[in-house]
């Protein structure tokens, strides 16, 4: 940018000056476009505090703009674009009465399913705990660590046959147990 757009010597500025006072020298134009697209008052105040803070973070961006006064402006009018299309998506997604909020479906689990739930977990901790000690641990080797059946033989010292019978029988009377 020269410095011919300002009467501020612009390139000498270290670049939170240089933003400070870009915003301070163009802070009614900047306004008054905002005011334009027709946002109150309070709203404008907003939106140029939000520009500041979204500058401050990387406050070189306004070096080497041809001009400093049309980026403010319209990196602010686009704020408040961006802030009216929130406000109106807010006010579509709030806007339904409380029946309508209560005939929603409910993404959680009914309270008599998640009790079924917890009786069936308890039948199979009960189930695995009958079993024999080597059929356990295969089992919960299995399916709780994920590891495979080679992993169980090399780790038991057991055959893979052995693994797959222990395994068949686990799984055989966890289910007679919640059958």
């Amino acid at each position: 940018m020269s410095s011919s757009s300002s009467p501020l010597a612009w390139d000498s500025l270290e670049n939170n000056d240089l933003l400070n006072r870009a915003i301070e020298a163009h802070y009614a134009d900047i306004t008054a476009a905002v005011r334009r697209r027709g946002h109150p008052r309070s709203t404008v105040m907003d939106v140029v505090h939000d520009l500041y803070v979204k500058l401050a973070a990387q406050p070189e961006v306004l070096r080497n703009k041809r001009s400093i006064k049309a980026f403010l402006c319209r990196s602010a009018i686009n704020l408040g674009i961006d802030r009216l299309r929130r406000e109106s998506m807010e006010a579509r997604l709030f806007s339904g009465t409380e029946r309508e909020a209560l005939s929603v479906a409910s993404v959680g689990t009914a309270p008599d399913r998640q009790l079924e739930i917890e009786a069936r977990v308890a039948i199979l901790r009960d189930a695995i705990a009958e079993l024999p000690a080597r059929r356990r641990v295969v089992f919960i080797l299995h399916r709780l660590h994920h590891l495979s059946p080679d992993e169980i033989a090399t780790k038991l010292n057991i055959s893979r046959n052995m693994v797959d019978r222990h395994l068949r029988r686990a799984l055989a009377h966890c289910l007679d147990c919640l059958l």
